[in-house]
């Protein structure tokens, strides 16, 4: 049974490459947050070292930042197959073995990823309805880095679902116009 069509392309072939062009994105995003955290550590150190004046929120929002930076990236290091894995297996194991081995620990990754994506969008929810806030003299709303790590768990969650469903449409043959899938960096046509 081919996947339904709508203009020529498939319904599941929009959503992976939606999917995939949102961790890719996102990833990118991820990279230039790091790179402003460190920005805003350094200018913590020099503030504090060599005028004697601390900077209350910049320890939390580095915090933030990197929160934000770590889930909104996941999405983009399992498409790039960057998660730990054990490498030595691949060299054990026949290429059937392998593709077993990635198609069951993308299948657990992706309960427990959605079971964590569940519970970060209930914290979001509690926080931002309870007007929940940090205990420094700051006190920026909690719901910030909650809605980020609910974003960030379903992206992976998301990944982890096109990879799964990608592997199996591979094994059973099923193709769009022929084209063969593929899940890792080479994902752009």
């Amino acid at each position: 049974m081919e996947p339904a069509e709508v203009g020529g392309r498939s319904v599941w072939r929009h959503f992976a490459q939606a999917v995939k062009g949102f961790n890719v994105l996102t990833g990118y995003l991820s990279g230039i947050t790091i790179v402003v955290t460190s920005v805003i550590v350094c200018y913590g150190v020099v503030m504090r070292y060599y005028f004697a004046s601390s900077m209350d929120w910049g320890l939390e929002l580095s915090i933030f930042l990197l929160i934000i930076a770590t889930f909104m990236s996941a999405g983009y290091t399992q498409l790039q197959r960057g998660h730990v894995t054990i490498e030595v297996l691949e060299h054990l194991l026949s290429s059937r073995a392998s593709k077993w081995r990635y198609l069951i620990g993308d299948a657990l990754s992706l309960l427990f990823c959605a079971f964590l994506a569940w519970n970060s969008w209930e914290y979001f929810r509690e926080a931002y309805t309870d007007g929940r806030v940090t205990n420094s003299t700051w006190a920026p709303r909690l719901w910030i880095p909650y809605i980020f790590m609910a974003i960030g768990t379903t992206a992976l969650s998301l990944q982890l679902l096109v990879q799964i469903v990608d592997a199996l449409i591979d094994w059973k043959g099923v193709g769009w116009k022929g084209h063969p899938h593929v899940t890792g960096a080479e994902w752009k046509e």
